[in-house]
């Protein structure tokens, strides 16, 4: 992800697996220091790869000025199409529809990365785009971007993410 912008972009660390090792969640846990709970497979997946590409930058937390910024094509795709199916049986879960929830992933993604601050997530075919926005007007201290994608028609889920601070 080299997208322009005026100001020159380093790429600090970079984290994508191609497929996810079949112990990912117990991965997860381990690096925590707890299973997540209550949150879906899409937000998991965000907090997984989140998790890896810090430490692959050798950072224990994601610096306070930092901002974070997640894209999707579906996001929570699953967690969606289960809520509306309970909606249409006249029994709609509480934890189903807050799992569908994109601010329920930033606010988990945050906790797991000891951060708090300057987070969006966007539904967008062209993570290049994002990126260019997300970088202008950001801070010293950078920018965390990821594309969280679950499995869905065939498709392998996707837990993609960049640390990158300007040059």
């Amino acid at each position: 992800m080299n997208a322009g912008s005026a100001q020159a972009w380093r790429t600090v660390a970079h984290f994508a697996v191609d497929p996810l090792p079949a112990d990912w969640r117990d991965q997860l846990a381990h690096r925590l220091g707890r299973r997540p709970r209550r949150v879906g497979l899409w937000t998991e997946l965000a907090m997984f790869g989140a998790r890896q590409c810090l430490d692959a930058a050798g950072e224990a937390a994601l610096p306070a000025g930092a901002r974070l910024r997640v894209s999707s094509l579906r996001g929570a795709w699953g967690a969606t199409h289960a809520g509306l199916a309970q909606l249409d049986a006249g029994m709609l879960m509480p934890f189903t529809f807050m799992q569908g929830q994109p601010a329920l992933m930033l606010a988990e993604v945050g906790r797991c990365l000891e951060w708090q601050g300057d987070a969006s997530f966007a539904l967008c075919r062209d993570p290049q785009q994002l990126l260019q926005l997300s970088k202008l007007g950001a801070g010293s201290a950078g920018l965390l971007v990821g594309v969280v994608e679950e499995e869905r028609n065939g498709e392998k889920p996707r837990s993609e993410w960049w640390r990158l601070v300007p040059a």
